[in-house]
């Protein structure tokens, strides 16, 4: 307890693979205080803005409470039952691999387990793949090809104790901000060196010494550039590539690879280069700019290569090191949740481990090739060969690649089951059977981060309504399917136990994931474990791996690839002549079905937009402001302009983020094509071809309202706002009464109007009053609507004479769009203390105002506001 005399819970953030840990206090109105644990060894109390908004996320609103089948509410008797009997009759009529489940880096271990245990171990089918698939499979492939395990070397300490990190194809800026200030404040300890390899620049910019933004997809012919420099510098570690396997044939692909294109300067790759060669300590860090592309394990195998080859690996402030963009992502691969995993990183395709993992199990069978990887498990539900398929905590309707054809798929398949805490996402909708599963502050389990740290998630609000854990539902089904021994669980614990004992049998085999020492855990124990890094047994307690130069093949070797450079999948044409980037912004989090809910982080950036190059605007005039049209092969979307040097010519930038729910038009991986990399299956989410247009709309709108509204325009997109929600709109078709589109749209027939209507400008302003106070207000014009949305935001729930001006009277202030989200600091309160106090860096801004000061993921955009600023009132 503290000083409130109300309980406080330990527990871990549900957002990234940092996996911060959270103190967690209920307020007892089913509300929920947050703030950083500053014992737990990932974040020792920082939190991103994400997750100090976590408070803002746990309302009731939007979740789903009971069972439905078809719609209708029902109880979970009669809908268990109608999946155990659909399951099995599909697999009885067509086969296990008639059957696939979908799951997600937001389940706890024990979830996972028991889903993955169900499927390979009694179904008797590896149909079981992870929406991890999409974010980290390259890595975990590039690990198997030279560890023989999926081992991650190093830990979070090596950030301390670096003397250069190279962010490879990783904003951690934004999606991993306290690792991002943690390698910032190392740097001001000790002078560490920061490169930044990204075709864009992001704020993880700001704090670098170099920013190589090289040509998409060329990551392997810089590090091919990189191994040869090593070998002409005399870096290589002699004695450590003896305990590898490979060299010569890397080092002459390679070679090979010299003159390949890069699209940066030779003395931008000779300065890199040298910086590698002459520091003896280097960490490099890699997350979705890898990962996410055809050659993406050859990418982090060219990476590996490198660090083999100098023997700059398990040593302190040493090794490559993979990022991981949810909670449990690691947890995942741990337990199997790949389709061509099994658990405790034993191999599907090896029949020792499969007859291991069968007779541990009590199961029938264990199957002995892998099942279909997650672009693969949607085209078969398309055609037809899955005809039951379970979606566990993930919305592939947005998020998997060619996404139109996924959500057509879903809703075509025979049988389709989604477990959530919302039917209200584009995934959701589309299910036969919706179950209500208990969301992030109702479970108990454990989660491992990006380190290997394995931490507790504890439950500190009660489950709403009728939600159950998740792996209470699989046990359920997996009973009613006839494997009760099997799945005769009782509590969290005692799967975890079981967990860890079969993991014991991996160690037996010489895999590096043992977790032995924990399999005799008690209630009690579990209940207080703290957090701590694998392996957990009788040989060996976390640390880092590969310093001795013992790996995991057969022959206690590493394997160094020959790898080569290999141009993206998609090529450009005069039809499809722009390169297509997507990815995080700050203060949102995969498809916004938590961090939408949070007025605090929808301020930010309300709006889904995509970057584009001052020249290729100026060519397609395109004006700041001005809606954009891009077309690719599988799909299209509309989007803000937003035009900036940021991204390089011939290439744009769009957010993963919005769906159906919030701006239908804006669901980005409708334009991303389903090409993967052969290996790992993960599919190529940066680097698909588009055609860029300026949207010709009609109108333009913007509006706020107290309640949900509901637009009916080719183009708008819904924020939260503190007062309700805020809209931008735009229609291809002339409105002829805005008055009855307002109450149409706002939903009230009976409130007080007012409007200001001028037909032959093709302006509109309307307001719309109720019991005294501001119902809603709707602003419309032939352009870009100028208004301040920033203060009308505020102004619904009330009294609100002036709301038709659009703008603050002259004496109200006006903080201006929000830049720190922790703090909730506008643009215009930062500009008006810069200017009056005379602030003059980053430093005194946040002594002054707050801002910056908490995750720090803003201090790159205070920066650019600051020489923006000073510029001016030098010319004043």
């Amino acid at each position: 307890m503290d000083g409130s005399g109300l309980p406080v819970t330990r527990s871990t953030c549900p957002y990234c693979g940092v996996g911060c840990g959270v103190l967690l206090q209920s307020d007892g109105q089913g509300g929920l205080n947050v703030r950083g644990d500053p014992d737990h060894p990932a974040n020792f109390g920082r939190l991103c803005s994400k997750g100090t908004a976590l408070g803002e996320t746990v309302g009731l609103e939007q979740r789903l409470l009971a069972p439905r089948v078809e719609g209708r509410e029902t109880s979970w008797d009669e809908a268990l039952q109608l999946v155990a009997d659909r399951f099995s009759q599909t697999i009885a009529e067509h086969g296990p691999d008639s059957a696939a489940f979908y799951v997600s880096g937001q389940l706890l271990t024990e979830d996972y387990y028991v889903a993955n245990k169900l499927m390979k171990g009694f179904v008797g089918s590896a149909n079981i793949d992870t929406n991890s698939r999409l974010c980290m499979a390259s890595s975990v492939a590039g690990h198997k090809r030279a560890f023989g395990a999926d081992t991650v070397p190093g830990t979070y300490e090596d950030i301390d104790e670096a003397e250069l990190v190279v962010l490879v194809g990783s904003n951690l800026a934004w999606c991993h901000p306290v690792l991002y200030q943690r390698l910032l404040a190392a740097r001001k300890k000790h002078g560490t060196k920061v490169v930044v390899i990204d075709p864009r620049r992001t704020a993880s910019c700001d704090g670098a010494d170099m920013h190589l933004a090289l040509q998409p997809g060329s990551d392997v012919a810089l590090f091919n550039r990189l191994l040869v420099a090593l070998y002409d510098g005399g870096a290589l570690d002699v004695e450590y590539i003896a305990r590898t396997e490979g060299f010569d044939a890397a080092l002459n692909a390679a070679w090979s690879d010299s003159t390949k294109p890069t699209g940066l300067s030779e003395a931008e790759i000779d300065a890199f280069c040298s910086l590698w060669v002459n520091t003896e300590k280097v960490v490099t860090i890699y997350s979705q700019g890898v990962n996410q592309s055809t050659s993406g394990a050859d990418k982090v195998n060219a990476i590996l290569n490198c660090h083999l080859a100098t023997g700059r690996i398990g040593k302190p402030g040493c090794g490559p090191f993979s990022v991981t963009g949810q909670p449990n992502a690691m947890g995942g691969r741990e337990v199997g949740g790949l389709a061509n995993m099994l658990a405790c990183h034993l191999d599907l395709e090896n029949a020792d481990h499969r007859v291991a993992v069968r007779d541990f199990w009590g199961a029938r069978t264990v199957p002995d090739k892998p099942g279909l990887k997650a672009v693969d498990m949607f085209q078969a539900v398309a055609d037809g060969r899955i005809k039951a398929l379970w979606i566990i905590h993930t919305n592939p309707a947005v998020s998997m690649p060619e996404a139109d054809a996924v959500r057509d798929a879903i809703a075509a398949c025979p049988f389709t089951v989604v477990s959530d805490i919302t039917g209200q996402t584009d995934t959701a909708r589309l299910a036969h059977v919706l179950l209500p599963a208990s969301a992030w502050a109702e479970k108990d389990g454990t989660v491992t981060n990006s380190d290997r740290t394995i931490s507790r998630q504890r439950s500190v609000l009660p489950a709403p309504g009728q939600a159950r854990p998740d792996w209470d539902i699989l046990a359920e089904v997996g009973r009613r399917m006839g494997f009760g021994k099997a799945f005769d669980y009782g509590s969290e614990v005692e799967i975890f136990r079981e967990y860890a004992a079969l993991s014991g049998i991996a160690g037996q085999f010489g895999l590096d994931f043992d977790l032995s020492g924990l399999s005799g855990i008690t209630a009690s124990e579990y209940a207080d474990l703290i957090p701590q890094r694998w392996p957990v047994s009788a040989a060996r307690r976390g640390g880092r791996f590969f310093a001795d130069g013992q790996f995991f093949h057969p022959d206690g070797k590493a394997r160094m690839l020959a790898v080569s450079w290999k141009p993206p999948a998609a090529r450009l044409s005069p039809r499809y002549p722009f390169r297509l980037n997507t990815g995080r912004v700050r203060d949102q989090w995969h498809t916004m079905t938590r961090t939408a809910l949070s007025p605090r982080l929808s301020a930010h950036l309300a709006e889904p937009f995509v970057e584009i190059h001052p020249d290729d605007a100026r060519e397609l005039d395109i004006e700041p402001a001005d809606l954009v049209k891009l077309t690719s092969p599988t799909g299209t979307a509309i989007l803000r302009a937003r035009i900036t040097n940021a991204v390089q010519p011939g290439q744009v930038f769009v957010p993963i983020h919005w769906t159906g729910e919030n701006a239908p038009a804006a669901r980005v991986d409708a334009l991303v094509a389903a090409a993967c990399d052969p290996v790992s299956g993960q599919p190529e989410s940066k680097a698909s071809v588009v055609a860029v247009s300026r949207f010709n709309a009609a109108w333009y709108g913007f509006a706020v309202s107290r309640n949900t509204m509901i637009p009916n325009t080719a183009y708008w997109a819904v924020a939260r706002t503190s007062r309700g929600v805020r809209a931008e709109l735009a229609g291809t078709a002339p409105v002829t009464d805005w008055d009855a589109e307002a109450r149409r749209m706002f939903n009230a027939p009976d409130a007080q109007l007012a409007s200001a209507i001028d037909a032959s400008r093709g302006s509109a302003r309307v307001v719309l009053h109720q019991d005294g106070v501001l119902h809603s207000a709707l602003f419309v014009s032939p352009n870009p609507v100028a208004v301040m949305r920033d203060y009308l935001a505020t102004l619904p729930g009330s009294v609100s004479p002036d709301a038709l001006f659009g703008r603050p009277p002259a004496d109200a202030p006006n903080p201006g769009p929000v830049l720190c989200s922790c703090f909730g600091i506008g643009i215009n309160t930062i500009i008006n203390a810069i200017e009056t106090q005379g602030l003059m860096s980053v430093e005194t801004i946040g002594e002054a105002l707050g801002a910056g000061t908490n995750c720090g993921s803003c201090r790159p955009e205070i920066a650019e506001l600051l020489q923006a600023v000073r510029p001016r009132e030098a010319a004043e």
